[in-house]
């Protein structure tokens, strides 16, 4: 099938990302080492009803995607969903939201490359982490500059490591159950996964922590909104990827989940150690923890390859937005010849090269953790200021009656909105989370605040101006 041309957008951008470059950057952007390294401590806490935990968050990210397809529907030259936020509920809304994400971002950006260096240092532990770190953001960020079919192509392989490793699971899963196979943890068998199945076999309190848990499995998935912009057939795109890629990422899941159980029965299974390396070891593959390493590290590369492209874009739209005579438009609100904000992602991988340095004493990297606990936490303000959003599109000019609607809208938006709200309070009472969440909390109070103070300051300067 031939292919649509590239085109450009009137910012310079190009439409250069095809449907194929869109899914695996879906996929690539959401399914990382949650599921690969840390689903063995969510099984083993919530047993198999963990799989009604991630039926239930992805019906619920879903419906978060339609509402935000049914916004880029409606405006596919927007180059964030961020930017919807600023459209419909303002200024100050607009810029807490994009700053607050953005930050994020680069927090994300450097919790990944500090994670490559680990993996790397599996096969060459001399080797100093600072060194690793430089060389992988040195060749992302160029990735990034380059073009963004580029990134796009670089993404799609990086993902399909990740699909190939689930398939092989999910392959070596059936086939071990199928044929009974004996392992030193006993036979595998289907009757495994429901062995023993309490809804809440910790307790009603274990099984509630485990929703924040996967929710952050899930998180990510919204980056395929921001490729939108600069997709080829934006309005064919947006439908599919949204209606295909969050169906495909829950089948992985919940078709690795039930190998691994069938396999290891969840009684049985080493939170402490990758559930994947578990499997393929008593699968016979001798090689399987640096099998799993590589596909981590490909896992963290890809993460921080489609941070480095998410947060560019998001530091482009916050310069676009500020006064044309402002510093921060002249220096970052520019595409360059390729067609990519090269000007915003330079800037944000520059502030991602401090990475070493805050590793090199304990009590920074400490200091680090809990700041990017906190930027993971407000991700979750900026999904629900994202839906109150969407309410707004709703109530305007620019809803389309004949778009790629949001299903069952007057029950589902205030469901998916009641949940994040639901998802952040969870937050405060889960070990682990709470210092995160109250931090999330007061960076919006504190945040929010200046933004708003800033943004009246400079509409009373606009209106002194203009009398």
């Amino acid at each position: 099938m031939k292919e649509a041309k590239i085109t450009k957008n009137q910012d310079g951008t190009m439409r250069a990302l095809s449907n194929r470059h869109v899914q695996m950057i879906a996929i690539g952007g959401t399914i990382g080492t949650g599921l690969f390294l840390g689903s063995g401590s969510t099984i083993s806490q919530t047993g198999p009803s963990v799989l009604v935990i991630y039926m239930v968050l992805g019906a619920f990210f879903y419906l978060m995607m339609r509402a935000l397809g049914e916004m880029f529907y409606s405006d596919p030259s927007q180059h964030t969903f961020v930017s919807f936020i600023n459209k419909y509920m303002g200024d100050t809304m607009g810029h807490f939201s994009g700053w607050t994400y953005w930050i994020g971002l680069v927090f994300v950006c450097m919790a990944e490359l500090t994670a490559i260096a680990t993996y790397v240092q599996f096969w060459f532990p001399h080797l100093p982490a600072w060194i690793i770190e430089v060389v992988f953001l040195a060749i992302l960020a160029s990735v990034n500059l380059i073009a963004a079919r580029l990134f796009g192509e670089a993404e799609f392989w990086f993902a399909m490591i990740k699909i190939v490793a689930i398939v092989a699971l999910i392959a070596t899963g059936i086939f071990m159950m199928v044929k009974h196979t004996v392992t030193p943890v006993g036979t595998s068998s289907f009757g495994n996964i429901l062995s023993g199945f309490k809804m809440f076999p910790h307790g009603v309190g274990a099984f509630l922590s485990a929703f924040p848990m996967v929710f952050f499995a899930f998180q990510g998935i919204e980056f395929v909104t921001i490729t939108i912009g600069e997709a080829k057939t934006p309005h064919k795109i947006i439908k599919k990827a949204v209606n295909e890629t969050l169906l495909r990422i829950t089948i992985f899941y919940i078709g690795a989940l039930v190998a691994i159980m069938g396999i290891i029965p969840w009684t049985n299974l080493t939170a402490a150690h990758s559930p994947f390396v578990q499997v393929f070891q008593l699968a016979g593959v001798p090689a399987a923890a640096a099998v799993i390493n590589f596909v981590v590290l490909t896992s963290a590369a890809s993460s921080l390859n489609s941070c480095i492209f998410s947060a560019g874009r998001h530091f482009y739209q916050l310069a676009t937005e500020t006064p044309k005579d402002s510093r921060m438009y002249k220096h970052f609100a520019k595409i360059s010849r390729t067609g990519v904000p090269a000007p915003a992602i330079i800037f944000t991988a520059a502030l991602v090269v401090i990475t070493p340095i805050l590793s090199l004493t304990q009590s920074i990297a400490g200091v680090f953790s809990l700041v990017t606990g906190c930027s993971s936490d407000m991700f979750v303000i900026v999904y629900f200021l994202s839906m109150v959003a969407h309410r707004k599109y709703r109530q305007s000019k620019d809803f389309l009656e004949d778009g790629f609607k949001m299903p069952l809208y007057s029950v589902t938006s205030p469901l998916i909105i009641a949940f994040f709200l639901a998802i952040y309070v969870s937050l405060l009472f889960v070990p682990g989370y709470t210092i995160g969440a109250i931090g999330g909390l007061l960076w919006a109070v504190v945040f929010g605040g200046v933004t708003y103070l800033h943004q009246r300051k400079l509409s009373s300067e606009a209106a002194s101006q203009s009398n």
